[in-house]
């Protein structure tokens, strides 16, 4: 997103959030206290994958993964796994700015289409957030109520984000076969200098934070702060992964329509009486409408009957358009930054044959949802 109109989403979203604060402000408080941790811990978490870039974290991992034996389909899967890991350990967000041109330049020496890989990150990005709770913003706006470690939410849903990062996979796979058809050769990957320092140690100290800590967003940021000191990351990098204008945004409009719901009954009762199909069908929807993020602190002004259904919802759902997650904004500006060219109608063509497949799979597992 540019930075007017990164400038522009801030001003609607404050003057939202200053709008409620000043018509219902116990409400605005309410909405600001459930959603502000999700937006410190991702800024965190963006410093330290900034850090850790400088230091070729991610570069490494893809020219490791540009050395497996077989075609373009093996490359994608290998990338699609590393990518998988990334957005489960450092956030979606984290994913689609740093492996977004991993996976381009990858494919680019194989001499592929951009398509599989331009597309399979950002699938893969959304499909692989609901394993932890720092995964995804949404996550840590829904369980506000519940205030269960990282690796309990782990061990509940480990099955479902794997059977939605296979799903993703398989979809991908089959989707772009023409483009990945005939590219049994491969390029020699560039040579990457990989000096782990304190941004590859803060991954490992996040990741320990978010299992650990029920609440980890001010720990975390504490940590990406450090980090970035330590290893000098420029100001204007910083800024540039942080985007504080694009989140400041999405969290003012959270605010004032987490307000809204609260102040309106009916919008917050949406799930109340819905089951685990309808629960994740409106929040897949909603988050299409209005975004995941505000349509979270929608949806669970109150304790939802199906908090796990609802986050498949929010988490999924956005595979359907870029209007459904902040990652899939992230994703337009750094895929264009980097010379190649997404299609947002593409991009729904494909969403309306994943999201059914990976919702509906991972709703029929004997999961607690």
């Amino acid at each position: 997103m540019s930075t007017r109109a990164s400038l522009a989403l801030l001003v609607l979203g404050g003057g939202g959030a200053v709008a409620a604060a000043i018509v219902a402000p116990a409400d605005a408080a309410d909405a600001a206290s459930q959603a502000w941790p999700a937006f410190v811990l991702v800024a965190g978490l963006l410093l330290i994958g900034a850090a850790a870039a400088r230091e070729g974290v991610f570069a490494a991992a893809g020219t490791l993964a540009s050395r497996a034996p077989g075609g373009a389909a093996v490359l994608l899967v290998v990338l699609l796994l590393v990518t998988a890991v990334v957005t489960a350990v450092l956030n979606l967000d984290t994913a689609v700015v740093f492996m977004t041109p991993v996976l381009l330049q990858a494919a680019r020496q194989r001499g592929v289409p951009d398509g599989p890989f331009l597309y399979g990150t950002v699938f893969m990005a959304n499909s692989a957030s609901i394993l932890l709770p720092g995964s995804n913003l949404t996550n840590l706006i829904v369980l506000r109520h519940e205030h269960v470690t990282g690796s309990a939410f782990a061990a509940t849903l480990a099955p479902t984000w794997a059977v939605a990062v296979a799903v993703t996979i398989a979809f991908v796979l089959v989707a772009f076969r023409r483009d990945l058809s005939g590219h049994a050769g491969g390029g020699t990957p560039d040579r990457v200098v990989f000096r782990p320092r304190a941004g590859t140690v803060g991954i490992a100290v996040a990741v320990v934070l978010v299992l650990v800590l029920a609440n980890p967003a001010l720990p975390v940021l504490g940590l990406g702060i450090a980090v970035a000191l330590l290893t000098r990351l420029p100001l204007g990098r910083a800024l540039a992964a942080v985007n504080p204008a694009l989140l400041l945004g999405v969290l003012g409009a959270a605010v004032a329509l987490g307000a809204l719901a609260r102040s309106v009954g009916w919008i917050s009762s949406l799930v109340d009486h819905a089951g685990r199909w309808e629960t994740a069908g409106i929040a897949a929807g909603a988050s299409v409408l209005v975004n995941n993020l505000p349509a979270a602190v929608m949806l669970s002004a109150h304790v939802p009957p199906h908090p796990r259904a609802l986050l498949l919802g929010l988490d999924l759902g956005p595979n359907l358009a870029v209007t459904g997650a902040l990652s899939a904004v992230l994703w337009l500006q750094v895929a264009r930054a980097n010379g190649a060219r997404p299609s947002v109608l593409r991009y729904t063509l494909l969403g309306l044959v994943l999201v059914p497949l990976s919702l509906g799979l991972t709703l029929l597992l004997p999961v607690r949802l």
